[in-house]
């Protein structure tokens, strides 16, 4: 969705950093960037002539950045970017939560308009064990207050998340939960266990049984079956679907191709069938492990 925005970076990491299936900035040390430094990089893309209308804050969580330090950075772009009329970052739903309607308010009005949200899944007891903060009830919550303020909610999800054997579950809660938010996108990571992440402690120890490819595969498949059938006339998600471990990507516009991305999935899923020992996960030599005791 920012393969056209400009990357201005805010933040080093993740303000938050503890979720059990990530690892990407638990080698980073938290820091704010000073506002000099990035003004001089607002005044570099200026002076080699860009002129971008579209900005995207990271790293991390943007928005849970202190609203006043946020409303800074904003003017800044606006000085040096007039034209400039999208700004977009990652949030939480905490750091949704934490800003007043004041706040939100101020920040809809001075150009932010999309929020990436790790939604994950629709069930609570999937979001507490992988250590998300919050539940799907605040979820609701915070996806309300966007829309009363004109920001879009942009959602993330994992298949795979909910384990093996449940993939149908965590689709039919997740598909319901996307709908009664409005997201306008969905970007689905399918669910990747590397062995630097706390989670995979818990598959050594048998605490999480992870989905086969094969599951991620067919839960993708029964959420999009499930998004297309819940949407009202007149509203679409464009949804994505990464599958990195097996090198499979499906993405369209729901309702209106769904039946090509299912028939994509179908011949994947066809490939597959004899294939669900197979899990992407990997262990500390870098190759996956085959886990097939279920």
């Amino acid at each position: 969705m920012e393969r056209s925005a400009y990357k201005l970076p805010v933040m080093v990491g993740c303000v938050y950093n503890q979720c059990r299936f990530c690892d990407l900035f638990k080698h980073l040390k938290f820091r704010i960037i000073p506002l000099d430094e990035i003004e001089a990089d607002l005044l570099r893309v200026y002076i080699a002539g860009g002129r971008p209308r579209k900005i995207f804050l990271g790293d991390g969580s943007a928005f849970a950045l202190q609203t006043d330090h946020l409303a800074e950075i904003l003017d800044l772009i606006h000085k040096y970017f007039p034209d400039c009329n999208e700004i977009n970052m990652n949030a939480t739903v905490t750091s949704v939560l934490a800003k007043s309607d004041e706040e939100l308010r101020m920040l809809s009005d001075n150009g932010v308009r999309h929020l990436y949200i790790g939604l994950e899944s629709g069930l609570d007891d999937v979001l507490h064990f992988m250590n998300k903060g919050n539940n799907v009830d605040q979820l609701r919550h915070a996806a309300l207050r966007m829309k009363e303020y004109g920001l879009f909610f942009d959602a993330h999800i994992m298949t795979g998340a909910a384990g093996h054997g449940r993939g149908a579950e965590n689709a039919e809660a997740t598909a319901a939960l996307l709908i009664e938010s409005e997201v306008t996108s969905v970007t689905n990571f399918s669910m990747f266990i590397h062995h630097e992440t706390p989670i995979y402690k818990d598959v050594k120890e048998g605490l999480f049984i992870p989905a086969s490819e094969y599951e991620n595969l067919v839960e993708d498949r029964r959420l999009i079956e499930s998004l297309s059938r819940s949407l009202k006339p007149g509203r679409e998600i464009k949804y994505e679907g990464f599958h990195d471990y097996i090198s499979f990507h499906v993405w369209g516009r729901l309702p209106g191709d769904t039946e090509r991305m299912l028939s994509r999935l179908d011949d994947v899923i066809a490939e597959y069938s004899d294939k669900q020992e197979i899990c992407s996960v990997i262990g500390p030599d870098d190759k996956f492990e085959i886990l097939s005791a279920y």
